[in-house]
């Protein structure tokens, strides 16, 4: 048994590490390292977060309590409870004109980010490149590699808005393209897309038989204008899958339910995965989600209305400290520039941490093209946004060498 075990340990020693190749090149999220940074210190006000400050509305968490008191605790269909995907569909047929079959269409997931992550495994094969527009959220790029696939980035700029263009994805694509990965009201950014941009990116994948992988979980958070559904374009909805949830419109982070629309191959290829890796959303959460679609319309107009009135208090305030910022015009974002602070963006928002102990994201971890700039999140009450604004002015003012 001695010799064994020490056999054992000879062979263990002998590899450089028990974690895949794929996973160890992915580094840790870029995020995550400023939520840490923060917690270990007092007096901190946060624009790092991207969630709502809001809570849950009342009648959304009386639904779960409801719900835990007439004993649902029980696991859900995998693909999601049917009375709630049948409200997403008449959802969606009210709102967009759009037809999901509730039964074969429609995949209740754990938060959008496990639906992408379902999408990428269910259509990739090994090799197969995925066109993703930056900046972007920090999970795109590794889906694409956890499911053995090639993230080919596309760089936005402020030029453009931040708005990916038509022509940029074509250059992009190659024979071993196989789909291409949206996110607007965009986070990062708080950029969003008009109908003729998509019409165009649309004919794109049209050409070049390509999948749209849309992520519109902040389509209720669009302040100028409406929003266009990616799906709703001429031929898209059998070539879109679509993620959508309630996490952004209703203050739900926690709760964690979201959901994919698609054709049937798609969406029962993404449930085959989901039923032997999560089985199937909370039932509380699907629970809640019902009573949000059904009874949270007013709170949901309320918490936008006051996002955006954020939204002008934290960009003309960036603006007023001489951060150029533009004007987004959606999600709950605030991307603004520190070119000319002579400093990275990392450097800058680990010393607005330790020395005024204000929390944002250098942009750089949302891609390359987001360096020199910031991600500020206004889901923040009105008196931290503007006490932040007042210590990256004295901050700007009085520690940035080169302004």
């Amino acid at each position: 048994m001695k010799q064994s075990t020490q056999s054992v340990s000879r062979l263990l020693h002998k590899r450089q590490t028990r974690v895949s190749d794929t996973v160890q090149s992915v580094p840790p999220s870029g995020i995550r390292r400023f939520f840490d940074l923060a917690n270990e210190l007092e007096d901190v006000i946060s624009l790092g977060v991207g969630e709502p400050d809001f809570v849950t509305p009342w009648h959304i968490r009386e639904s779960c309590i409801h719900a835990l008191e007439q004993g649902h605790t029980s696991y859900t269909s995998n693909q999601g409870l049917p009375e709630l995907r049948e409200e997403i569909a008449d959802t969606f047929l009210r709102d967009h004109s759009l037809h999901y079959d509730p039964n074969e269409e429609i995949l209740i997931t754990t938060g959008v980010s496990e639906g992408i992550d379902l999408a990428m495994r269910a259509i990739l094969n090994r090799g197969d490149e995925v066109i993703i527009s930056e900046p972007c959220y920090v999970s795109y790029v590794p889906t694409v590699i956890f499911a053995g696939g090639v993230p080919v980035t596309v760089a936005t700029g402020i030029e453009n808005d931040f708005k990916v263009t038509a022509e940029r994805i074509e250059d992009a694509v190659t024979e071993k393209t196989r789909a291409i990965m949206i996110n607007y009201p965009n986070n990062p950014t708080g950029a969003t897309m008009g109908k003729k941009d998509l019409e165009e990116i649309a004919d794109i994948a049209t050409e070049y038989d390509l999948i749209v992988i849309s992520d519109e979980i902040y389509d209720k958070l669009t302040y100028d204008g409406k929003h266009t559904c990616f799906s709703s374009l001429n031929g898209m909805i059998a070539n879109t899958v679509l993620f959508n949830g309630f996490s952004k419109s209703h203050a739900m982070t926690g709760l964690r339910v979201g959901y994919a629309l698609g054709s049937s191959d798609l969406i029962g290829a993404m449930t085959k995965i989901h039923q032997y890796s999560m089985l199937c959303a909370p039932i509380i959460s699907q629970m809640a989600a019902i009573d949000a679609l059904r009874n949270g319309q007013a709170e949901m107009e309320r918490m936008v209305r006051e996002y955006d009135r954020r939204r002008h208090l934290i960009i003309s305030g960036f603006n007023k400290i001489g951060l150029d910022c533009f004007w987004g015009k959606g999600a709950f974002y605030a991307f603004p520039s520190i070119a000319g602070m002579g400093m990275t963006a990392d450097e800058f928002a680990e010393r607005l941490m330790l020395e005024k102990r204000v929390a944002v994201v250098p942009g750089n971890v949302f891609g390359d093209c987001g360096s020199g700039f910031l991600r500020c999140s206004y889901a923040a009450s009105r008196d931290d946004i503007k006490e932040a604004l007042a210590r990256i002015g004295e901050f700007v003012d009085f520690d940035c060498p080169h302004k």
